[in-house]
């Protein structure tokens, strides 16, 4: 009985034994595999670190950072004014030419206004219908044009632009300002022509002092879609002035 428990009991012991064995060999097996595992992935990368090295994490991880910097960029007034410029080219280039002939008016006035005076509320609305119907229209179909026949951005193609400004497009706006200006004053056909002979020639020597550095510079280093409020721009001290001559007395035809 006691020999047959001593055994039974070394039995158990033996199994017990290498029961433990065996797990210390498989724990040992799975060291090893995954050490190997590990050491195979170093070598791929060692192999080609230069495609591992190129690997960007996409920007979808971080939307809120994307979203930020892109917002900052097109925020406040500049980025409003250059949206709206993009998709409704037309319509702001008049808005932005009316704005700055108030402005030029109201400043005209300012200069030239009697203590006593008040503002003339007539003229200015004038003045802002002209930037925006007339002046706002032309510029941007005149900017688009020159940009289409002359293209390049070289020295002479720039002085041909400028050329062109001086002996086309400035004449023509400018007689049109005069008249368009002394028609809503009430005066006629034979009065208009005699103040565009009284006016025209100064206000062409006056431009020719002005008007040729404005042009090159706006021809030469700014986009053609803001060209205009540039020229708008350069217009404002210009603007001044005219709207002083157009505000002068008629001429007398007796």
């Amino acid at each position: 009985m006691g020999s047959h428990f001593l055994r039974k009991y070394c039995y158990c012991h033996l199994q017990t034994y290498e029961t433990r064995l065996l797990v210390t060999h498989v724990g040992n097996f799975t060291a090893q595999a995954k050490s190997l595992a590990t050491h195979q992935r170093w070598r791929a990368y060692a192999r080609f670190p230069s495609q591992l090295s190129k690997t960007r994490v996409p920007n979808t991880l971080f939307p809120s950072r994307s979203f930020s910097s892109s917002s900052s960029s097109n925020s406040g007034f500049l980025g409003w004014y250059l949206g709206n410029l993009q998709s409704r080219p037309l319509i702001t280039k008049c808005i932005t030419s009316s704005l700055i002939y108030i402005a030029s008016d109201l400043t005209s006035q300012m200069i030239t206004l009697p203590p006593s005076g008040s503002f003339d509320t007539t003229r200015t609305f004038r003045m802002a219908a002209y930037g925006l119907v007339i002046l706002g229209p032309s510029q941007h179909f005149w900017f688009n044009s020159l940009s289409k026949i002359l293209p390049k951005r070289d020295v002479l193609t720039t002085l041909k632009k400028t050329s062109m400004g001086q002996t086309i497009y400035g004449p023509i706006i400018t007689t049109i300002f005069f008249s368009y200006n002394a028609g809503l004053q009430g005066e006629n056909g034979h009065e208009i022509v005699a103040r565009l002979k009284r006016d025209l020639l100064p206000t062409f020597k006056s431009g020719v002092m002005f008007w040729p550095i404005c042009d090159f510079v706006t021809f030469k280093f700014i986009p053609v879609h803001l060209q205009p409020l540039v020229n708008s721009s350069c217009s404002y001290v210009w603007t001044i002035y005219l709207t002083y001559m157009a505000s002068l007395k008629k001429v007398s035809t007796t």
